[in-house]
């Protein structure tokens, strides 16, 4: 296999794999580099990052709120906002790592192929985080935080797991037998987040139709399809909010007709 086949899926796993060890490394030997959790962190002591959703649970709560959380959310939606999109479910979020063991096993198991009456409307994750807010408002409880898998993780790692790994187990098995991309591309509330923080971000996936063989590879892999609809057809940018960068499509194309490039809003191509 070439590097060039693999390369965005090994730095995703060196970027994941990192960040958990970071967080572990602040816990149990006070390493200064990131502290707290995926929700709440401080970057060198000093910087805070906060989920913005989190916070936005929170201040549906009708709690006060500190500054400093705010100032997190803010550099969070910033960041991702104007460059990464939704890199955050593929880059970052612990639980990209096993939803993606999943949807390849799927592949090598050939269960794709089985045909099945399940369908679940990929927008059922922007009614979820509707529901995560007026649940929280109504019961003063920052709703999705209480179940939230990407949670679970992040603090089993950190301190142990206890039976939030059934519910990791669950999710593996949902999106191996039951949804392809079942939680990551239909469920996940934190991703319908990012999506929309990231609508407009400058660093995305461009299309080369001219040098497109229509393998449909990219197609194969792709967690979210239905943003690759220019495939074959022109050239141009994967503008779709659901877009995670995950450089999966990038990896598999063998004809160079896709790559990372900056987006140029005064240019036609990247409207």
């Amino acid at each position: 296999m070439k590097w060039s086949n693999v390369k965005y899926l090994v730095l995703r796993r060196f970027v994941q794999l990192g960040l958990l060890f970071l967080y572990f490394a602040g816990n149990y030997w006070g390493w200064k580099v990131l502290q707290g959790d995926l929700s709440s962190s401080r970057l060198f002591d000093t910087v805070p990052l906060s989920d913005p959703f989190a916070v936005l649970q929170i201040l549906a709560t009708g709690m006060i709120i500190g500054t400093n959380a705010l100032i997190g959310a803010a550099i969070i939606a910033l960041f991702y906002g104007l460059i990464g999109g939704r890199a955050f479910c593929s880059w970052v979020c612990p639980v990209n790592m096993v939803t993606d063991l999943a949807a390849w096993l799927r592949r090598k198991l050939f269960i794709d192929r089985i045909e099945r009456k399940v369908w679940v409307t990929r927008n059922l994750r922007y009614y979820i985080i509707v529901i995560a807010l007026i649940v929280s408002a109504i019961t003063g409880l920052a709703a999705f935080e209480v179940v939230s898998p990407i949670t679970i993780l992040n603090r089993g790692v950190i301190f142990g797991f206890g039976a939030g790994a059934g519910l990791l187990a669950a999710i593996f098995l949902f999106d191996l037998f039951v949804l392809k991309n079942g939680w990551c591309g239909h469920i996940c509330p934190l991703g319908g987040v990012h999506s929309l923080i990231g609508k407009y971000s400058l660093i995305r996936v461009k299309h080369d139709s001219d040098n497109c063989t229509l393998c449909m590879k990219c197609k194969e892999v792709c967690p979210e399809v239905q943003v690759l609809g220019m495939i074959g057809k022109r050239s141009e940018f994967v503008s779709g909010q659901e877009c995670s960068n995950c450089g999966r499509c990038v990896d598999v194309c063998d004809d160079d007709a896709l790559d990372f490039h900056i987006r140029n809003y005064l240019s036609k191509e990247s409207k």
